[in-house]
C-alpha cells in the first residue's frame, strides 16, 4: 500500500510537532511544522533573554543619569545638532562582535518658552499692537537699546512702538537752460515716534534645559510702504549663534556622561 504525497507530509508534520526540536539560539526556539517554521518562545519564559528597549526624554540631566547608570562597554551616542537630539546605543557592539542595537536611550531637547518666542517673532512683519503686546508679555527677558547702545526702559519702548507715525514729504527741482530743461522729484517717507524708538531688543533666555543663558539681538526695522507701519525684528547672527548653542549641547552632554559612552556627531541606522 503506497502513501500519497499529502499523507506523507501530514505524517512528517505530526512527527516534527511531537519532537519539538530545539535550536541552539540565545532566545529559546523550536522547529515546528508549516515548512519548518521557527517559533520564538521568549514570551513563555519568566523573563526576557536580554535587556532591550528605548528610554526617551527631553531632560538632558535625566538622560545623562540614565546613561551613567546603564554604562556598558562599547556604548556609542550619535548627536544630531540640527535637531538638538542624541541617540545612544548600549549594545551596538563592533565589527567582530556586533550587537542587536535595540537597547537605547534617546534625548530630544525641548526649547524653552522664551527661546521659542524669540524664534517665532523674528523675520516676520507684525503690527504696532502685536509688537507692543509681545514686548509687554516678555519684558522680563528684554532690554531695549537705542542707537548708542543705551538701555531704554521697557515702558518707554512700548510707548514708542505704539505711537509710531509715518510722515511723507516731497521735493521737486527744475533746471532750465537755453536749449534744454530737466526736472527731478524726490519723495521722502519717515517713521517717527513721540518716544525714543529702540534700535534693537536684547533678549536673554536659556535656549534649552541644561545649557547656559544666551543673549539674542533682535534688530527692529519699520516698513513704511503701506498706509500703516509694519514692524519686523531680525535675529542678528542667527546661524552663528545656533551653531554655538549646538556645540555647547555636545560639550555639556559629554561632560555629564563622562566615560559612560563615546559621542559622535551624526546619525547611525542599525538596520
Amino acid at each position: 500500500m503506497s502513501l500519497t504525497k499529502d499523507a506523507l507530509q501530514l505524517i512528517n508534520a505530526n512527527a516534527l510537532d511531537a519532537a519539538g526540536k530545539t535550536l541552539a539560539t540565545l532566545i529559546p526556539t523550536v522547529v515546528l511544522s508549516e515548512d519548518a517554521k521557527v517559533v520564538d518562545l521568549e514570551r513563555f519564559q519568566a523573563g526576557r533573554s536580554r535587556f532591550r528597549g528605548t528610554y526617551s526624554t527631553d531632560s538632558l540631566n535625566d538622560f545623562a543619569l540614565y546613561v551613567v547608570e546603564r554604562a556598558a562597554p562599547g556604548a556609542r551616542g550619535f548627536i544630531n545638532q540640527d535637531e538638538m537630539s542624541c541617540a545612544l546605543l548600549f549594545n551596538l557592539g563592533n565589527a567582530e562582535a556586533p550587537g542587536h542595537a535595540d537597547d537605547r536611550a534617546v534625548l530630544k531637547l525641548k526649547p524653552t518658552a522664551g527661546y521659542t518666542a524669540a524664534q517665532q517673532i523674528g523675520g516676520r512683519g507684525i503690527s504696532q499692537k502685536d509688537l507692543s503686546d509681545w514686548i509687554e508679555d516678555w519684558h522680563q527677558y528684554l532690554t531695549p537699546v537705542d542707537e548708542a547702545g543705551n538701555a531704554i526702559p521697557v515702558a518707554k519702548a512700548i510707548a514708542a512702538v505704539r505711537t509710531i507715525t509715518i510722515k511723507a514729504s516731497s521735493e521737486s527741482e527744475t533746471t532750465v537752460g537755453d536749449t534744454s530743461a530737466s526736472r527731478s522729484a524726490m519723495d521722502q517717507i519717515e517713521a517717527r515716534s513721540k518716544e525714543t524708538l529702540p534700535v534693537s531688543l536684547q533678549f536673554r533666555t536659556v535656549p534649552f534645559e541644561g545649557l547656559t543663558e544666551q543673549q539674542i539681538t533682535l534688530r527692529l526695522s519699520v516698513i513704511t510702504s503701506g498706509a500703516v507701519p509694519v514692524l519686523k525684528l531680525r535675529w542678528v547672527g542667527e546661524e552663528v549663534q545656533r551653531e554655538d548653542i549646538a556645540q555647547e549641547f555636545k560639550a555639556v552632554l559629554q561632560r555629564n556622561i563622562g566615560e559612560a559612552a563615546v559621542l559622535s556627531l551624526g546619525a547611525f541606522d542599525p538596520k
